[in-house]
């Protein structure tokens, strides 16, 4: 008989070694970076995005983040008295009541399904499979009522953001993208919609996006960029501008061009400009294995400095309505230019993807130190562009200052920028991002 145990003792000990699987441990970096990806993921994937909607939507996403964990730091405290508007109620439990990890899920998942209601149904299931995901690792060993409480408060902060982001001039911005009564302004040096563009819109894309408001009042009082007046002169400031996107074109080297297609970040095959920033942000926030609160506020930080910089941006272009390259070097310069990109369907002035690169660079640096290296492979995998002769290769840096300069050249490389629509971009960015660094982050 005891041969006979031991036997059996030694069959279920050798199955267990063979099928009992220790469990899967899931860290608070992958947690959070994990919905980052989803968020990501969604911005790609959802119909009738835009650069500037995409924007908006990581500014909130970001926020609900930051603000459904921040009760568990001691080192960081709430901002949302501090935004311009936002009156949230949060919870009156101890922290001690609350799983950390539990809120941020559901707050993540809420808000995301929230402020992407026109996604697909399919992509819903997504976001819904993730959130169970998380929520059966976390709930084990926590009492029923502590999940309960967690899972409600997450919910809470999410159904107050959303609330308050409908007030803001951009909420289902996705239904008005184009607005075919709009009258603009027939002048020298005005935006036309070009033949070589995009989009087969006449329309500029959101044309009041820049009466939106903005997350900090301090970057709706921003004093607008300077702009060298139009002239046709070939000795002004003006015409040199053109001159030197005519003359760049003409003089492309292959990593020029590689750049220029890697940072189009068209929305109907990337997540957009500002998903490209926090795919950045995620790639950092994994090698540097940050916990859940410091990643919620890398991700609430350039998330709202994101969105702010894209409303300022277009409220300068609406301003200053000016020309692409496309209209004025036919125009003045030779009448057989076309550009190496096609343009985007708004005016130019300032550049939408040197703004918010900058903005990026200011946050990341701010919090992980300037010199840091960073692998994109955003676009890995893509065709190649058979219209251009290029491929989509991964792109590595020292820095990230050195890829929002790159960002911005790639639009110059394009022939769909001016250096003063970067360099003012860059520098607006800047003062976007800083202020909303200087909100009082910490206790």
């Amino acid at each position: 008989m005891k041969a006979v145990l031991r036997i059996f003792l030694l069959f279920t000990g050798l199955a267990c070694i063979l099928n009992c699987k220790p469990k899967e441990h899931i860290s608070q970096n992958e947690l959070a970076t994990k919905w980052a990806e989803m968020a990501i993921y969604i911005t790609k994937n959802t119909p009738a995005n835009s650069p500037t909607y995409a924007s908006r939507c990581f500014g909130y996403i970001g926020l609900t983040m930051y603000e459904s964990v921040v009760f568990s730091s001691s080192e960081f405290q709430s901002i949302a008295n501090q935004l311009n508007g936002l009156k949230l109620n949060t919870t009156q439990e101890s922290p001690s009541d609350l799983v950390t990890e539990l809120a941020f899920n559901a707050a993540t998942a809420r808000i995301l399904k929230n402020i992407y209601n026109q996604t697909s149904d399919q992509n819903k299931l997504k976001i819904d499979s993730l959130e169970q995901h998380f929520e059966h690792y976390f709930k084990e060993n926590q009492a029923e009522t502590k999940v309960k409480k967690s899972v409600a408060y997450g919910v809470s902060i999410a159904n107050q953001i959303f609330e308050w982001s409908k007030t803001d001039g951009g909420h289902r911005g996705y239904l008005k993208n184009f607005d075919k009564k709009l009258e603009f302004e027939q002048k020298p040096g005005g935006w036309q919609p070009p033949l070589y563009a995009q989009s087969f819109s006449h329309f500029p894309l959101h044309p009041y996006w820049g009466q939106n408001r903005t997350f900090v009042s301090t970057n709706s009082q921003l004093e607008k960029p300077k702009f060298i007046p139009y002239s046709t002169d070939k000795n002004s400031d003006y015409y040199k501008q053109f001159l030197a996107v005519y003359e760049k074109e003409r003089s492309l080297t292959q990593a020029e061009k590689e750049a220029a297609i890697w940072w189009g970040d068209d929305p109907d095959e990337t997540p957009t400009p500002p998903g490209h920033s926090f795919y950045l942000a995620t790639y950092v926030l994994k090698k540097t294995n940050a916990d859940l609160v410091h990643s919620a506020q890398t991700y609430a930080m350039l998330g709202m400095s994101l969105a702010d910089a894209f409303r300022n941006c277009w409220k300068w272009k609406y301003e200053f309505f000016t020309e692409r390259p496309n209209t004025y070097i036919p125009a003045n310069i030779d009448s057989t230019w076309t550009s190496f990109w096609p343009d985007p369907p708004f005016p130019a002035f300032p550049s939408g993807h040197a703004i918010q690169a900058k903005a990026c660079a200011t946050v990341l640096s701010g919090i992980f130190g300037e010199k840091f290296e960073i692998t994109d492979s955003l676009h890995v995998g893509r065709r190649r562009d058979q219209v251009r002769d290029v491929d989509f290769k991964v792109r590595t840096f020292q820095s990230f200052h050195q890829i929002s300069k790159e960002t911005a050249d790639s639009r110059f490389y394009g022939g769909i920028h001016t250096p003063q629509d970067n360099l003012a971009g860059q520098i607006k960015g800047k003062e976007i991002a800083e202020n909303i660094a200087k909100l009082k982050w910490k206790r």
